[in-house]
């Protein structure tokens, strides 16, 4: 093993840098560097060379063109052990660089934000840093790539080990991730690039149609202890926009299970239909207890009220940063997770002592795309975002249902729309009263909606995630109590359930819009 004398640093990710930096520069690495990275390594105290030092040559058209030189990949690229290789660098005065440490613009995360322009996105296309990369990569037997901050540590303490040298066996693992890098990250680039559209000008936008190659890139956050039961191997996996669940920062608790990530998403997902303080309960990703309330520690006891039963051991998803008074409530309950966008200080004190009770901090971003694997493929759809405008309501009863009724009715179908079809569901005020899931009959779901319900049914109001196909679900509702339905209309028996509806002193809404969830 030879030792490392000089590195390349050149990284937009700067986490963790000026630390490994200065264990390079302790172990005698020559560092040399570009841009805002040289800037940030003098500004800490390390000494370091200008890329434009080393190649003669200074940096040009707005940064574009600063490592894409010959003395920049001769260094890299020659094979040590090759004498007309170190002739030629030799003859050329090109010195041997035997580390590179890039990380690249952060394509993704740009192309992720609302209303990015185009001239934005194409600068974000990084150039030098992947032809750095695949250089090193390339030649990973005489030189070091490292891609990632995460790797910082171990390379910085395997070469305090050996005296500032790296094993073959981890440059070969550096190169394999560094190529995993570059592959992934021109996917995300020709993945995007194919929802822009020529208007006139480039503009990117929503795609129309799904793409005839399907890009997907990952990275594994975790392997799971096991799957949906201990016979089954599991992981879990991220993208690179730092969004949503796959995303999340755990504070507390044991590690999360398979079934507590599905569970969590469901949660996390109910939680973000509401503008005002929600909190959602959920139980094998059905909701057995959802409300809203003038604060979270109101709405979390009005959504338990639903079910305390079932939601012994559930899974919370909440829309503001959970505070002491919500703490201290939840606190109460056996839960397995807590899914916000935000602990206080005070609720994480309160939470301490539940040492299992996972804590889970979910930056905001939803799913655009849902994929289900099918044998020898998969399935692509649009994620299910839909919401309710005030055009999509019809009123279709003799009767139309009042105020009170009516915001009970908006609020029972945000919470319809995530319970396993097929689903009917009692509410009032901004209260789950009871849900019946996942029913093969629709006016089974009516039935067990009632038969689970802890609170009075007599005046809730009732949705249903698809159309009634026979008059008996609207007999069941009335029968359970509740005084108004709000259902998406389309059955060739419309009319019999409308007249139903009628008869029995109803007031119902058609929608128009369907919320299956299988």
């Amino acid at each position: 093993m030879s030792k490392i004398q000089r590195a390349i640093l050149s990284v937009t990710d700067k986490s963790g840098l000026v630390d490994f930096a200065r264990q390079l520069a302790g172990l005698g690495v020559e560092l040399v560097s570009t841009g805002g990275t040289a800037k940030l390594l003098r500004d800490s105290g390390i000494a370091v060379k200008d890329i434009s030092e080393l190649t003669g040559f200074p940096e040009m058209l707005d940064g574009r063109v600063k490592t894409l030189h010959p003395k920049v990949h001769g260094g890299i690229l020659h094979r040590r052990e090759d004498s007309a290789h170190r002739a030629a660098v030799a003859e050329h005065g090109i010195p041997a660089i035997d580390m590179v440490v890039v990380n690249l613009y952060a394509f993704e995360k740009t192309a992720a934000k609302p209303g990015v322009h185009f001239e934005e996105l194409i600068e974000n296309i990084d150039i030098g840093g992947p032809s750095m990369i695949r250089s090193a990569a390339k030649n990973f037997q005489d030189v070091a790539v490292v891609t990632s901050p995460s790797d910082y540590n171990a390379i910085a303490e395997e070469m305090a080990r050996s005296g500032g040298a790296l094993s073959r066996e981890t440059k070969w693992r550096l190169a394999q991730k560094a190529f995993a890098t570059t592959a992934a990250y021109d996917s995300a680039i020709a993945s995007t690039l194919e929802r822009v559209r020529l208007n006139g000008s480039f503009q990117l936008e929503a795609p129309s149609t799904f793409p005839q190659t399907l890009r997907l890139q990952f990275q594994k956050t975790m392997d799971l202890r096991y799957g949906e039961n201990p016979h089954q191997k599991a992981a879990m996996y991220a993208d690179a926009t730092g969004l949503g669940v796959a995303n999340a920062h755990q504070l507390q608790g044991k590690e999360l299970s398979y079934n507590n990530i599905v569970d969590l998403q469901a949660a996390w997902d109910l939680a973000q239909e509401f503008d005002e303080p929600v909190c959602a309960i959920i139980k094998h990703t059905n909701p057995c207890g959802a409300a809203t309330g003038k604060t979270l520690a109101e709405a979390y006891v009005r959504a338990l009220e639903c079910d305390p039963v079932s939601a012994f051991g559930g899974v919370i998803g909440v829309n503001r940063t959970v505070d002491a008074a919500a703490a201290t409530e939840m606190a109460k309950l056996f839960l397995e997770v807590i899914a916000a966008p935000a602990f206080d200080a005070a609720a994480k004190e309160v939470f301490a002592s539940k040492k299992n009770l996972r804590l889970v901090e979910v930056p905001a971003g939803q799913q655009t795309w849902v994929l289900k694997n099918i044998s020898g493929g998969m399935l692509v759809q649009d994620s299910d975002l839909h919401r309710l405008a005030e055009s999509d309501l019809k009123v279709v009863t003799q009767r139309p249902p009042t105020a009170e009724e009516k915001r009970a009715l908006l609020f029972a179908w945000k919470v319809c729309k995530h319970v396993k079809s097929n689903a009917v569901l009692y509410a009032r005020d901004g209260q789950t009263v009871g849900v019946g899931a996942g029913q093969m009959s629709r006016v089974d779901s009516c039935k067990l909606g009632a038969m689970k319900a802890q609170l009075p049914l007599k005046g809730t109001v009732a949705a249903s995630d698809a159309f009634f196909p026979f008059p008996d679900g609207v007999e069941e509702i009335a029968k359970a109590g509740a005084t108004a339905i709000i259902q998406p209309g389309g059955s060739v028996r419309d009319q019999e359930v409308i007249e139903a509806a009628d008869r029995l002193g109803l007031a119902m809404i058609s929608t128009g819009i369907r919320h299956f969830r299988h």
